[in-house]
């Protein structure tokens, strides 16, 4: 029963916007910057290799994303170079690289990308990429939720980047009955709040 209860109440719309708002609004949205900005980095996520499939389409939720914010700022500052990050793990493919074959196939230009298909995670990716960022100045793309836990381990590198998150799970509250009941797309969204509270805890433990 009282397992029962904690699925129930986390599948609950005001849990989860509670948990999640909190963490989506800690970093406002990006701006078009006074000054020229060098480098737009886009942290890795994931994809799966299709060669039937068109290359956006390869390219989980969370990259397509990342990807498409970079493409936002690029435009906003057309005179930076975009990084694509992300090791390879179990695919052919590293995920640096299908997110440039992607950024590609939107109009981004090849010689305007980087790639650094190393780390394989975002500590590795803020120390693998610290040589390349060091006195300069970048945009950090990942999810909002990820964002903070993220600039920390920039930070540590001595490395200031501006931000710019993307997928923020809090998109208001809703007004209609149906939407605020129980449901798996919610219970989703208070796993991952609670998987990235989780990170922050291990980040600190560990740092």
């Amino acid at each position: 029963m009282f397992s029962f209860l904690i699925l129930l109440f986390s599948s609950t719309p005001i849990v989860s916007n509670l948990l999640v708002q909190s963490i989506d609004e800690e970093i406002p949205m990006f701006e078009q910057q006074q000054g020229n900005i060098d480098y737009i980095v886009v942290l890795g996520c994931s994809h799966t290799t299709n060669d039937r499939l068109p290359v956006i389409a390869e390219l989980k939720t969370c990259s397509l994303e990342r990807l498409m914010e970079a493409h936002r700022v690029s435009l906003l500052h057309p005179e930076a170079l975009l990084i694509t990050s992300g090791y390879a793990f179990t695919d052919e493919v590293s995920n640096a690289q299908k997110v440039k074959e992607a950024a590609i196939s939107i109009g981004i230009p090849a010689d305007k990308i980087i790639i650094e298909e190393r780390p394989k995670d975002t500590k590795e990716e803020a120390e693998l990429l610290y040589p390349l960022l060091k006195n300069k100045r970048f945009v950090l793309v990942t999810n909002a939720m990820h964002m903070p836990r993220a600039y920390r381990y920039f930070q540590k590198e001595n490395l200031s980047p501006l931000l710019a998150p993307t997928n923020l799970l809090y998109k208001g509250e809703s007004s209609e009955m149906l939407s605020n009941l129980p449901n798996v797309s919610t219970l989703e969204k208070t796993t991952r709040a609670l998987y990235e509270l989780l990170g922050r805890i291990a980040q600190r433990l560990t740092s």
